[in-house]
């Protein structure tokens, strides 16, 4: 009875061992490629697989079918710059050094999730929007821990879709199929390109691809052949009246639109037929088995150059756009794929943000990463494993055009303030998320425990900045 019940006990010991074996070691030696493509002011209700009816999306919705979509997942900030900063340092707003869309450059000391995957033996290269440091300042995405860079620099010369130059790493590359008014070389084509070329040249790996779209951020311009795809099946139009002629033309403001409908979806499908040629290009290479990539956005809808989000119910079933702190402006797409490990067509309610994603690739790598980062792994997620997930106190972000602006996400609960500035004890607005998505209504009167928490978060989730200040 004894020798049997030891017998027993030995072939269990070897279950669970194994079991923790396979756990443990399911990321053993694992250093798998790293694809991120982040679009620009695409809205949460702009993909088919969210709810969009208007037009369609099917190779974005097809990585959700491959993958994880994260329901509950929140860009860095409300506009473009911050939310890159916050990305790439793992810090929310009340601590990441670029904190506004002032051209501020991201400080040397930064430690950002390229300069840890290069320092880990990835290849790394950014095609598209940088923002965060113009050519040879501390900030240049060369600075920052890339090794290839091609797209635009300046953020504000990447509102033109035809420009006049590009940069290559640091030299500047004229376009000379755009040069007065001519539209001879649409700008996402060639950055696209230049990605896929990356992707082949660093097949072997393992390498991470920055892809900061500009699509489908204003102006509103498509090639003709996909504007003729479009064009008059979404009106009534309203044309935009735009900058034409004269010195600022193709150096920051928009271009008339006639069809700034027809537009928007053009600019949707290129971005989503370049997602599929992604795809593509890791199953024809033979590599999309070990590559993590991700789908998202930097914010919410805009309405610069004519665009619609009204029309197209861009924000889904959130209220607000672009600069605003309710959920439209922030709440975001996440799709994830890692075939074999992330289980496809699953979803997930775990509530992120993109202080997470440095945090999460540091532990899928076995990296060290920095202190000072706000996030929090959500690994154990897309390994299915929940019980192992940790979650967030609360989630904050600050923004300093509009008055000043404030929000906390605490469990279901949200809190918001405007027109910081102005009045630093402005009331907070609370919401009750659950039972009221489009934060319609304002309950922060039958919950003053809860608006004292948040209320102290406000104040404790900051550092002080000199340059972004709500006094």
């Amino acid at each position: 009875m004894m020798k049997k019940t030891m017998v027993c006990l030995a072939l269990l010991w070897l279950c669970l061992y194994g079991a923790a074996q396979e756990k443990e070691g399911k990321l053993d030696g694992q250093r798998p490629n790293i694809v991120y493509i982040l679009a620009d002011d695409l809205g949460y209700g702009d993909l088919g697989c969210l709810g969009q009816d208007k037009f369609a999306t099917p190779n974005i919705d097809k990585l959700a079918e491959r993958g994880m979509l994260f329901t509950q997942h929140y860009a860095g900030s409300t506009v473009c710059a911050p939310s890159r900063s916050v990305l790439m340092t793992g810090q929310h707003t009340g601590h990441t050094p670029v904190r506004g869309n002032n051209k501020v450059p991201l400080p040397a000391e930064s430690v950002t999730l390229a300069e840890i995957l290069k320092k880990n033996g990835y290849v790394t290269g950014a095609f598209g929007k940088w923002g965060l440091g113009e050519v040879g300042s501390e900030g240049d995405p060369l600075n920052q821990g890339f090794d290839r860079f091609y797209g635009y620099n300046n953020q504000s010369l990447a509102h033109n879709y035809y420009p006049y130059h590009l940069w290559d790493d640091r030299q500047k590359i004229s376009l000379e199929g755009n040069q007065g008014r001519s539209t001879g070389q649409y700008a996402p084509e060639l950055i696209h390109r230049k990605a896929l070329e990356f992707i082949e040249e660093n097949k072997d790996g393992p390498f991470f691809l920055y892809y900061p779209s500009i699509l489908p951020h204003a102006e509103l311009v498509a090639p003709t052949a996909y504007m003729n795809r479009f064009k008059g099946k979404f009106g009534p139009e309203k044309p935009y009246k735009g900058v034409d002629d004269g010195p600022r033309y193709r150096k920051g403001p928009y271009a008339s639109q006639e069809h700034p409908h027809a537009a928007f979806v053009a600019m949707v499908t290129v971005l989503d037929d370049q997602v599929g040629e992604i795809m593509a290009k890791l199953d024809e290479l033979g590599i999309a088995e070990n590559t993590v990539m991700v789908f998202t956005s930097d914010n919410g809808p805009h309405q610069e150059g004519g665009a619609d989000p009204g029309y197209f119910n861009s924000n889904g079933p959130f209220k607000g756009i672009k600069r605003d702190l309710y959920e439209g402006g922030i709440h975001v797409p996440m799709i994830l794929t890692w075939p074999g490990r992330v289980k496809a067509g699953s979803t997930t309610d775990h509530i992120s943000a993109f202080w997470d994603v440095l945090p999460t690739v540091g532990e899928l790598i076995g990296a060290t990463v920095p202190d000072e980062v706000d996030g929090i792994s959500f690994l154990p997620t897309l390994l299915g494993d929940e019980g192992a997930q940790r979650t967030h106190d609360y989630l904050y972000w600050e923004f300093f055009e509009k008055g000043g602006r404030q929000a906390v996400r605490m469990g279901e609960w949200k809190g918001v303030k405007y027109n910081v500035k102005k009045d630093p004890d402005a009331p907070l607005e609370l919401y009750h998320l659950p039972s009221d998505i489009g934060e319609n209504n304002n309950v922060a009167d039958k919950h003053p425990d809860i608006v004292e928490k948040i209320e102290g978060i406000l104040k404790e989730a900051r550092t002080p900045s000199d340059i972004y200040r709500f006094d």
